[in-house]
């Protein structure tokens, strides 16, 4: 698990290729139809750009990408004291089970951001496809982004904590993955065997903190 600005994913050709400013989240923009799948990834290339600076700067990006569409979003009711973060899976008809779940994750363990699904646009949309570095979230740079959930890592460790991982960047966390299995930020550290696809009483607190106050919070 980890978090990209750009995915070389050939199944996503058409999203890299039309969608230099990073629009395909907001207009649900599908994959490219019948390209090659590109390689298929392993627990040792997932990890080479999981521990990656580039992987960790590009998960501060994307979370400020996260603000700034929720901010568009929010002008209007700026006194709410509760976020709400929209997304869509229409390119995600695969994981829509584990989207779901990883939403009520979340949803139940935070109380100072929410996430709801739309049938389109939303502040980041998923996708699904093969890339041999794994799932990861990506930033357009413009206020929207997506997340994009590999096929065959979904195979290999626990699908609805790889998506409960990635969604966890959306909310600000940053990937650690020293930490235990109890710890749902530590993605693929702790090995295939890990079931658990909880955030931790640290990490909910921290999302908390992140997300205080609602809006008024973001403009501090």
């Amino acid at each position: 698990m980890r978090h990209s600005r750009n995915s070389r994913n050939s199944r996503t050709a058409l999203l890299a290729a039309s969608v230099g400013l990073g629009l395909a989240a907001a207009l649900g923009i599908a994959p490219a139809a019948g390209a090659a799948p590109a390689p298929v990834g392993n627990a040792a290339s997932y990890a080479a750009y999981e521990r990656s600076q580039e992987n960790a700067d590009a998960n501060r990006a994307f979370f400020e990408a996260i603000q700034r569409s929720v901010a568009e979003q929010r002008a209007a009711n700026p006194g709410a004291l509760a976020v709400t973060v929209t997304y869509n899976t229409r390119n995600a008809p695969s994981f829509r089970s584990q989207i779901a779940r990883s939403t009520q994750i979340w949803n139940s363990s935070v109380s100072n951001v929410k996430l709801q699904e739309v049938s389109s646009g939303g502040s980041f949309a998923y996708y699904e496809g093969n890339d041999s570095r794994g799932s990861y979230a990506s930033t357009d740079g413009h206020g929207r982004g997506y997340i994009f959930l590999d096929y065959r890592q979904n195979q290999q460790y626990n699908s609805t904590r790889v998506t409960a991982h990635e969604t966890g960047h959306v909310l600000g966390l940053p990937d650690h993955y020293s930490g235990p299995c109890s710890e749902l930020m530590s993605g693929g550290g702790p090995g295939t065997s890990c079931q658990n696809a909880q955030p931790n009483s640290a990490e909910r607190s921290r999302v908390n903190y992140l997300w205080r106050n609602g809006f008024a919070a973001q403009e501090q």
